[in-house]
C-alpha cells in the first residue's frame, strides 16, 4: 500500500466510496429512481417542446454518471477478484495434493499461463483415459459369466 498517510486516507475513501456507490448501483431503488428520472424526463419534452437542451440534459447526465460509474465499479470488481484470489491461493497453499506454483497464477506471463494449460489439459486427459480403461474393465467383469452364484445379503435373509 501506500506509504505516504494522505494517499493511503484517500485510497481508504475512494475504496469505500466504490464499494458503497457499485452496492447502490446495483439495488431495485437504483433501478427504481432511474426508471422514475427516464420517465418524469419523458414527461416533461413536451412543457421543454422536445427541445435540443431537453435532450441535451438527459444526454449529459447519462455520460458523465456513466464515466463515473465505469471507475467505482473497476474498482470494486478489481478488489472482488483480488479477494477471490487469495482465498484460492489460500485453499492452494492448504491443500496436500495440490500444487503450489498456481498461487499467484494471475501474475505469471500468458506464456507460463498457457503452458500450466496444457499441463493441467494433459493430466484431465490422462486421468479420463484412466477412468474409462477402468470402466471397460468393470463392465468385461460384470459381462463375464459368474463363477459362483451370488449369496443374498444377511440384511434381506
Amino acid at each position: 500500500m501506500d506509504k505516504n498517510p494522505l494517499s493511503a486516507r484517500l485510497h481508504e475513501i475512494f475504496s469505500r466510496l466504490a464499494n458503497w456507490s457499485a452496492n447502490a448501483m446495483g439495488s431495485p431503488a437504483a433501478f427504481a429512481v432511474s426508471t422514475l428520472a427516464v420517465i418524469v424526463w419523458a414527461a416533461s419534452g413536451p412543457l421543454f417542446g422536445f427541445s435540443d437542451t431537453w435532450q441535451l440534459v438527459v444526454n449529459t447526465g447519462t455520460t458523465v454518471l456513466t464515466f463515473l460509474a465505469v471507475f467505482l465499479i473497476q474498482h470494486s470488481q478489481n478488489r472482488d477478484g483480488l479477494a477471490i484470489q487469495l482465498k484460492l491461493d489460500e485453499l492452494i497453499r492448504s491443500t496436500r495434493r495440490a500444487r503450489n506454483e498456481l498461487i499467484d497464477l494471475e501474475t505469471c506471463s500468458d506464456e507460463e499461463i498457457a503452458l500450466i494449460h496444457q499441463q493441467l489439459s494433459a493430466l484431465r486427459k490422462s486421468q479420463t483415459s484412466a477412468a474409462e480403461d477402468s470402466a471397460e474393465a468393470m463392465a468385461e467383469e460384470d459381462a463375464a459369466p459368474a463363477s459362483q452364484p451370488a449369496r443374498p445379503s444377511k440384511a434381506l435373509a
